[in-house]
């Protein structure tokens, strides 16, 4: 990165966007309709699907296709021999998988919290996992109901081991996209981790989907995309977030999705420390910022913001405090647990 720092960065967005992680992902099990749903009455911009494959080639909302976490699949008896253990993006990972179900089959599960130890369970199992079909249907008729446009900002997930898989997601999520009316005209904002997704996808849309962009999500500094990793390539996140990094990025993506703390690292207090110069690189490449994630337990933020010591403690003014600090170092939308809080940070301002 360059050495200056640039504390008065401006957004270059016309509006600084609230994006509902996974939904209100604080207060409803993520990545269901009710945790888009609390999200669009919170006063999302955006709403969040995490998008994987199912058995039968279904697009469905779950963060990852590992969904031991994130439904009752393990308290099924009828699954129980679909357990197994896998290596995906490079991790061994032990549990049960999308797409080793039929769509059908993921009906019967229903929906978990993701963080107990954080967050109430009073929802759990009250659910289904949705399709991308039924959450666009859904945010066209929420729209419709209240009056303004909600946009989707999907995540394609594992983009890599889902083609190796014969699974591939991307045409599919593009194919979905073309035949709903409300996604023809809506913001759509397609993100991944990886490139090379991003790229064909930019090649696809071509000029003819004004309404549809795409976000390069970046992890970080010293990890490496997995589609790079896959094919023997050397760079990093890191390289990414360079100057010339970031200008290839903006040869096929309309923003950057960092962790806040590449914006606004952390000291080893855990106190706010002082701003990169990675948003002022970012616009000067043409690119948004869109970072993840602001969560309004204290565990989560900086030590600057806690309410007392626990870290369980639900601490809305010092989530607040601690996006106005992102705020005026420029971003151009961010996601949050807490939309409501997201809402109350941008428009108190």
């Amino acid at each position: 990165m360059s050495a200056v720092v640039h504390a008065d960065e401006k957004p270059i967005a016309t509006k600084v966007r609230v994006i509902g992680h996974r939904g209100a992902s604080a207060l409803r099990p993520e990545h269901t309709l009710a945790s888009y749903a609390k999200a669009i009455a919170d006063g999302a911009d955006f709403i969040e699907p995490d998008l994987v494959m199912t058995k039968d080639g279904v697009p469905v909302a779950r963060h990852e296709n590992e969904i031991s976490g994130t439904t009752d699949v393990a308290n099924h008896p009828e699954f129980a021999s679909r357990k197994t253990t896998k290596t995906i993006d490079g991790h061994r990972v032990t549990g049960w998988f999308t797409e080793d179900f039929t769509l059908a089959e993921l009906k019967t599960l229903r929906a978990r919290e993701r963080l107990p130890e954080y967050r109430s369970t009073q929802y759990d199992g009250d659910f289904q996992v949705p399709t991308f079909d039924e959450i666009i249907d859904f945010v066209a008729a929420e729209s419709a109901t209240r009056g303004r446009v909600i946009g989707i900002i999907p995540e394609i997930k594992h983009g890599t081991y889902f083609q190796k898989i014969s699974l591939p997601m991307e045409d599919r999520v593009l194919a979905i996209i073309a035949a709903h009316r409300y996604t023809q005209r809506a913001p759509v904002e397609i993100q991944s981790f990886e490139i090379a997704n991003l790229r064909y996808l930019r090649e696809k849309l071509g000029k003819s989907h004004p309404n549809v962009r795409l976000l390069q999500l970046i992890d970080d500094s010293d990890e490496q995309p997995y589609d790079v990793v896959a094919t023997g390539g050397k760079l990093s996140y890191g390289d990414m977030m360079t100057p010339a990094g970031l200008r290839e990025i903006a040869s096929y993506a309309d923003a950057i999705g960092p962790n806040i703390r590449s914006i606004i690292p952390l000291k080893a207090d855990g106190t706010l420390g002082t701003s990169t110069p990675l948003v002022h690189d970012a616009h000067a490449a043409g690119l948004e910022l869109h970072p993840y994630t602001f969560r309004p337990e204290n565990h989560f933020q900086a030590k600057d913001f806690w309410q007392g010591s626990d870290p369980k403690t639900f601490n809305e003014a010092g989530s607040i405090a601690e996006i106005r600090a992102y705020l005026a170092a420029g971003i151009d939308a961010f996601f949050t647990d807490d939309p409501a809080i997201g809402r109350k940070a941008v428009d108190g301002l």
